[in-house]
């Protein structure tokens, strides 16, 4: 049998820049002439003025689609089914991760182009080839492979700025862990995303998307804070979505993303961004790999310093039980915390969690 190929996929384009929202028709004008545009009020509202100036422009028609709440199955086929009767050539998300995760996925069902205009800089999701799909009640259901990366994705950063710092910062926590599960992956030669190995690119990229974070994180977080944009900001909201959108798709993923969807099952936790759940699963892989004093000093004081969870009472109320569940889920077969080099079960991700708790209480208390 021949041997498994390296293998790096990522979107067709990538733009970012403040303002570049007034610039979407030239960018989209090659991909159709009808667009059927998804978002929340908020999404909607913040990108409308650059899409109707632009798109006119460009001779581009568009309609708009509220978004429902989560990425579903129904909402998924909902919008592939009013793309497919309406005969748009293009599906746009305008918002966040589970509104892009939605026009993904149905622009994927109908095999047609998908445009992301992230209006917040929370999660890695505008570049991959990865739905996360979520039961109605918000709780994780699955991760569906499309097969495909979106043919553009466009950040506008003067809209990012104006953005709750909250979700800045939750995206920086799910693009901290890029590095240290994709570093894992290659420790095992694991298969990535699209069922290669994983290429110095990734690695180097995941890499870089961390070094930033530490470099640039807080000055993001103070930009965001007062709506304005710095070379910070352009720098950490580049980490967040095209850096971590590439790392953990032609990386890999581990213990932190396994741990994170265990924890979106507890009902208590749902309060919490999926970057905040991520962050405290970085913290308990780490501990759970026996990471150095250095690596794991670094990375906690590093999530203190810009406001994300380091203990179990920032995350969840979760009594013992569901914690136990989490970490139940976190290690069955087939998730991705297989990809550590050590035993991963039950009891040894739960022992893990708690220990991360109490360093996280020390830090604190510093």
């Amino acid at each position: 049998m021949p041997k498994t190929p390296y293998i790096f996929i990522s979107p067709a384009k990538y733009v970012q820049g403040a303002g570049v929202i007034g610039s979407i028709g030239e960018y989209v004008a090659p991909l159709g002439k009808s667009v059927l545009v998804l978002g929340g009020n908020t999404g909607l509202e913040a990108t409308r003025g650059g899409r109707v100036t632009s798109f006119r422009a460009h001779g581009i028609t568009q309609s708009e689609e509220p978004f429902i709440g989560e990425s579903t199955d129904e909402e998924i086929d909902r919008i592939a089914k009013l793309a497919a009767s309406g005969g748009f050539d293009v599906i746009m998300a305008c918002g966040g991760g589970k509104a892009i995760d939605t026009a993904k996925a149905a622009a994927a069902q109908l095999q047609k182009p998908v445009v992301v205009v992230p209006t917040v800089a929370s999660n890695d999701s505008p570049c991959s080839s990865i739905s996360v799909i979520y039961n109605r009640d918000g709780s994780f259901n699955r991760l569906l492979m499309l097969g495909k990366n979106p043919e553009l994705v466009l950040v506008d950063t003067e809209i990012i700025a104006k953005s709750p710092v909250r979700q800045l910062v939750s995206g920086m926590g799910d693009a901290l862990a890029t590095f240290y599960e994709a570093e894992a992956g290659m420790q095992l030669n694991s298969v990535n995303v699209p069922g290669g190995l994983i290429t110095q690119s990734a690695i180097t990229l995941a890499r870089l998307c961390r070094d930033i974070l530490f470099e640039h994180g807080v000055g993001a977080k103070i930009a965001c804070e007062n709506n304005i944009v710095t070379p910070a900001l352009e720098r950490v909201i580049e980490a967040n979505t095209l850096l971590s959108g590439i790392g953990f798709e032609s990386g890999a993923v581990a213990l932190a993303h396994a741990l994170s969807e265990g924890l979106s099952a507890s009902p208590s936790a749902h309060r919490h961004t999926h970057g905040e759940l991520v962050a405290f699963g970085l913290l308990t892989q780490l501990v759970m790999q026996g990471r150095d004093h250095e690596t794991v000093s670094q990375v906690f004081e590093f999530c203190k310093s810009v406001g994300l969870p380091i203990t179990l009472a920032e995350i969840s109320s979760v009594p013992g039980d569901e914690l136990r569940a989490a970490a139940a889920m976190a290690a069955e077969p087939g998730r991705p915390s297989g990809n550590l080099n050590v035993e991963v079960t039950e009891r040894s991700i739960y022992d893990a969690m708690i220990a991360a708790d109490s360093i996280g209480k020390l830090y604190h208390a510093k």
